[in-house]
């Protein structure tokens, strides 16, 4: 039998951290904590760590635009691909991607909304096409 030296628990991938930065963002805006929000963004200070928390607001904003009736899918769509253009455009500018997030973020609540707002228009049932 090896000895592993201690268990450790594995560590959290960027992706994982990414995510949940996002969440936490989202979570302290919700709250009306928009100070802690700016905070926890303006402690980001690596590009790479902004560019996962921006890939963790896009899943987070495209799997709920998923759940849209036809045209609201179709709109979401199209404002994902205009963040993708801002954040292309500001891909070596910290603050430039910091700008990019807070619009994501935005664009993540209000496709929570409007998912919410379909929900009740609509019942419980999706409308997938």
């Amino acid at each position: 039998m090896r000895d592993s030296g201690g268990v450790t628990a594995p560590s959290e991938s960027p992706a994982d951290a990414g995510a949940r930065r996002a969440r936490e963002y989202l979570q302290l805006a919700r709250d009306g904590r928009t100070d802690e929000a700016d905070a926890l963004l303006s402690g980001l200070t690596d590009t790479r760590e902004l560019v996962f928390v921006g890939a963790g607001f896009t899943a987070l904003a495209r799997r709920t635009g998923r759940t849209l009736p036809t045209a609201m899918r179709a709109q979401a769509s199209t404002r994902q691909v205009l963040l993708g253009q801002l954040r292309d455009a500001n891909r070596r500018d910290v603050e430039g991607l910091r700008s990019w997030l807070r619009k994501a973020a935005e664009e993540a609540v209000f496709v929570h909304q409007l998912a919410e707002s379909a929900r009740r228009r609509l019942g419980d049932r999706t409308a997938a096409g």
